[in-house]
């Protein structure tokens, strides 16, 4: 490794849909030096999706679990190299423990919107060389993500497929199972299929779903990697789901999606994405989000 090749250092976050929302930044740092490798420090659960950036250099993993002698193993190894510039979305010290000309972190950022992305960019924007638009959501596969969708979608032809995350991560913001039904009869001559994507603690919802489909439906939670979830949502027409990690990378795919919100901040956390639609649910309860509110958003996506 050339430690004298400029390269710029960029701390990201650690679940799915909060990484995906710092993807702006990152795109807007890469614009700033394009001719820079991006080294970036990342949760190793959330840190596949990175692996296929085109402009990435070295990616460190920050284990909380290691403790301080993690955290001193990591300092010590980003030390090695001088940055041009360091941006650290996670914590409020690091980037002076570091040798950088140019430095910013949570507690330095300027004026900002309501959303996480523009919080987050806002840190950047500090050091930024020039004035710059805040970029949209990526998200990168491989040609082998890609290969791995097609092969898994033989078995479900079609013209227009549906992606359906039905799951999330605690009981509150799941759309009850009797909707995602409904959806599917109310919405059927849409689509030639649909795709069920989740955690493998998402099995039980989706097996459900997919006894009582009336289209030809493909049960993959639990089995893809994140980009091998991303390279399928690339073959669908439009995405529903929850308020999950999979509605940000249906996003930063540039997938028209709709995210059912129940409790929560959506101005803040919603995906970021000229396709991505919210639905609020009334009172914040999702059951009393209806499966014909949803329907007649889909059509109007399709018409």
């Amino acid at each position: 490794m050339d430690k004298s090749e400029p390269r710029l250092l960029f701390v990201t976050l650690s679940n799915i849909g909060d990484l995906v929302l710092t993807t702006p930044t990152l795109e807007a740092l890469h614009r700033a030096w394009p001719e820079h490798l991006i080294d970036i420090v990342a949760d190793a659960r959330s840190s596949d999706l990175l692996r296929a950036c085109p402009y990435l250099g070295t990616l460190y993993h920050r284990d909380k679990r290691a403790g301080m002698a993690g955290t001193l193993k990591l300092i010590a190894a980003l030390r090695a190299r001088r940055y041009t510039a360091v941006v650290d979305l996670r914590t409020d010290f690091l980037p002076w423990l570091l040798r950088a000309d140019a430095r910013s972190a949570r507690w330095r950022r300027g004026a900002h919107g309501p959303h996480a992305a523009e919080q987050h960019f806002a840190v950047a924007a500090r050091i930024l060389p020039s004035p710059a638009d805040i970029p949209a959501a990526r998200i990168w596969i491989t040609p082998e993500d890609a290969e791995f969708a097609t092969q898994v979608l033989i078995s479900l032809p079609g013209p227009r497929l549906l992606a359906i995350a039905p799951g999330a991560n605690w009981p509150g913001k799941i759309w009850p199972v009797s909707h995602f039904e409904a959806l599917l009869e109310r919405t059927a001559g849409l689509f030639s299929g649909v795709i069920l994507l989740g955690s493998r603690q998402d099995r039980a919802i989706t097996a459900a779903l997919k006894e009582t489909s009336p289209l030809p439906a493909l049960d993959l939670a639990g089995s893809t990697t994140l980009r091998q979830a991303a390279a399928l949502l690339d073959a669908t027409s439009v995405f529903v789901g929850n308020d999950s990690g999979l509605g940000h990378l249906a996003a930063a795919r540039g997938i028209p999606s709709i995210t059912l919100i129940g409790p929560g901040r959506p101005e803040r956390y919603r995906p970021w994405g000229p396709q991505a639609r919210l639905l609020e649910a009334p009172q914040r309860q999702l059951p009393l989000l209806l499966p014909e509110t949803v329907a007649t958003a889909l059509h109007e996506i399709l018409a």
